[in-house]
């Protein structure tokens, strides 16, 4: 049976967040935000590795002794872009998964993930032909603008969805979309998609979103405080 492993790639530095450390270690709610989805992965029985992607020269975790069973894996594959750290930690995994096993990519910076979230995922892909990714209907209007930052059109919502994390794929699609795409895609989805491919979308929820300006911290520092004292 297909097993469920994760990775994280938190090699990042994060400089739209203008901070001293990258954005996954910044404090929330009393711990890094790398954290809060690695809690939500340890409470989900059904994840059986966690890995985290880290720079070389990673800081933060340097100094951490794993327990020899402990679902959490630390590898130092860091690479320029987001697509080689995850395919730089997929070698690194292969001693340890089967080629049909599930590989879940989560961004560092995206600790509003939930157990029942994770779950509505897993139960919605594990045997899907392809795999897929959370993801949101988009609806806002959409303006697309010129150079001096004036409307140039209005594209149509319909059929428009933000892409969200985990984006789910068996192990070699994954490693054959990211080790023979063209360029650098913006998420694993859109490597498989270049095979084409055509991952399904799985509705998320508003406060899996991610941190990427200082803002983004602030609300969901207000949204996880408010479900603590409630």
């Amino acid at each position: 049976m297909a097993r469920f492993h994760i990775i994280i790639p938190a090699a990042g530095a994060g400089n739209r967040m203008a901070t001293a450390i990258p954005k996954q270690y910044l404090p929330l709610c009393g711990k890094p935000v790398v954290s809060h989805s690695i809690q939500t992965f340890f409470a989900c029985p059904r994840i059986s590795s966690i890995n985290l992607a880290l720079s070389a020269d990673d800081f933060f975790w340097r100094s951490l002794t794993l327990d020899s069973h402990s679902r959490l894996n630390l590898h130092y594959t860091g690479g320029d872009t987001r697509a080689q750290t995850v395919l730089n930690t997929l070698e690194a995994m292969r001693p340890n998964v089967a080629a049909d096993d599930w590989i879940l990519v989560h961004d560092a910076a995206r600790p509003g993930l939930t157990v029942a979230l994770l779950n509505q995922l897993l139960d919605a892909l594990e045997h899907d032909d392809v795999g897929g990714l959370l993801a949101l209907p988009l609806a806002d209007t959409l303006k697309q603008s010129n150079a001096d930052s004036r409307v140039e059109k209005t594209i149509p919502r319909d059929g428009l969805w933000q892409a969200q994390t985990p984006q789910m794929f068996r192990f070699d699609l994954l490693h054959q979309a990211l080790a023979g795409f063209d360029g650098v895609p913006t998420d694993e989805a859109q490597a498989v998609e270049a095979l084409g491919l055509q991952p399904k979308l799985v509705v998320g929820s508003m406060r899996n979103m991610k941190i990427t300006y200082p803002q983004d911290l602030a609300l969901m520092e207000v949204l996880m405080q408010k479900e603590i004292s409630s």
